[in-house]
């Protein structure tokens, strides 16, 4: 479910009347996503707080969890009550019935993730985090398939203490998904 974004600068030159006088060319900088790095760095976002930092942590032990145990481990990491929201697939609802449907082995698809950002709702026990997947799996006739995508999980503080996942959602998408910010001169 996740891997975290370094950015990079593009540059986009605009013409016309929105370039000022004249009609020069202005030259503008965005941030184009690029290759995804392979975790997050808490130390060098000056965002971090102690409720980041617990997101960040309950997904690495989700994920570690998942990728040792399989299917089994993802729906036990969902609360009773929870929801899982797949690509182009009926929700879930339940721990029962995401254990239904989470029935892969380790062995036979390996789902890996990381988050890109976590934030915790004022009350300390809400939370999102959201990033991008893998999931790795072989075809009926034994050649490697790749799915990427981007996910979502939302996490609740239970009555016990302990967090779970109140709501995962995942979309599908090409690996090369991340430029979003290329323009061709002229066009």
């Amino acid at each position: 479910m996740a891997v975290s974004f370094k950015r990079a600068l593009c540059t986009i030159v605009v013409t016309g009347t929105l370039a000022g006088a004249a009609g020069r060319p202005v030259r503008a900088q965005s941030l184009e996503p690029v290759a995804p790095s392979a975790a997050p760095n808490p130390l060098s976002d000056p965002t971090v707080n102690n409720g980041k930092i617990l997101l960040f942590d309950l997904e690495a032990r989700f994920a570690k969890d998942v990728l040792e145990r399989g299917g089994v481990a993802f729906a036990e990491w969902f609360a009773d009550d929870g929801v899982a929201l797949g690509n182009g697939e009926a929700p879930k609802i339940g721990r029962v019935a995401i254990a239904k449907s989470a029935n892969w082995s380790p062995k036979a698809y390996r789902l890996t993730w990381t988050p890109t950002d976590a934030v915790m709702g004022p009350s300390g026990d809400m939370g999102y985090t959201w990033g991008h997947f893998e999931g790795h799996s072989k075809d009926a006739n034994g050649n490697p398939v790749t799915t990427t995508g981007r996910f979502m999980t939302i996490w609740r503080k239970q009555r016990d203490g302990n967090w779970k996942v109140a709501l995962d959602a995942g979309a599908n998408e090409p690996t090369a998904a991340g430029d979003c910010c290329k323009l061709t001169p002229g066009k």
